[in-house]
């Protein structure tokens, strides 16, 4: 029960990472592709979303102090 448990997992495994790295006859690129690109821009809204945070909670710290 434990192999056919493996082998099932396993085959899943390789059916995912077969689908997302699978280049688009269009565009010629895979959803890994697609997201390496797009992950500098989510790591500049992050920063500003950090930013913001950090404001947001140093500002309501001060009002607590009050």
């Amino acid at each position: 029960m434990g192999i056919l448990k493996t082998a099932i997992i396993g085959a899943a495994v390789y059916a995912g990472v077969k689908y997302i790295t699978k280049k688009d006859p269009i565009t010629g690129q895979s959803i890994v592709d697609e997201l390496m690109d797009k992950a500098p821009e989510w790591v500049e809204k992050a920063k500003g979303y950090t930013e913001e945070l950090k404001t947001k909670a140093s500002n309501a710290a001060e009002d607590l102090t009050r």
